[in-house]
């Protein structure tokens, strides 16, 4: 791992965003709730929190960390079709967590395509990608 013993603590956020596209079928029985295995975006909403608070140990060099908050956010897009998932990471600390983020939206759009494989083989999880972070020596980034 990193040595970050003499950074600062500061402030620091990240965003990562992705997507599970999915045929308008499956799409419509999530917004009825039909799945076997239960509320589709709640329960991907849950395992996203829950991953980025493991991420440290999904991840060998990934150090550990005190989270503040997590945000996860799935949306029904119609025009995808499928879910759009953004999830957003803050800590005041000595790195950056733009690693959980991104096992953030990984971890939601895996738990979407685990609860609707029964009933669709032809999902789809795209564009997982940092969309910016804020904090640190390194200064702000923004991709989108």
């Amino acid at each position: 791992m990193v040595d970050v013993g003499a950074k600062p603590v500061t402030d620091r956020t990240a965003t990562a965003k992705g997507c599970v596209v999915l045929l308008p079928t499956t799409v419509e029985m999530i917004k009825n709730n039909l799945m076997k295995k239960g509320d589709v975006l709640t329960v991907a909403q849950i395992a996203g929190i829950q991953a980025a608070k493991k991420t440290s140990e999904l991840i060998p060099l990934c150090h550990p960390l005190m989270i503040n908050q997590v945000n996860v956010q799935l949306t029904i897009d119609n025009d995808l079709p499928g879910v759009q998932i953004q999830a957003s990471v803050r800590i005041s600390g000595k790195t950056g967590v733009e690693m959980e983020a991104l096992t953030a939206v990984s971890i939601a759009a895996l738990t979407v395509y685990d609860m609707v494989k029964a009933v669709e083989k032809t999902a789809r999880i795209e564009n997982i990608r940092l969309v910016e972070k804020h904090g640190g020596l390194s200064g702000d980034v923004i991709n989108e």
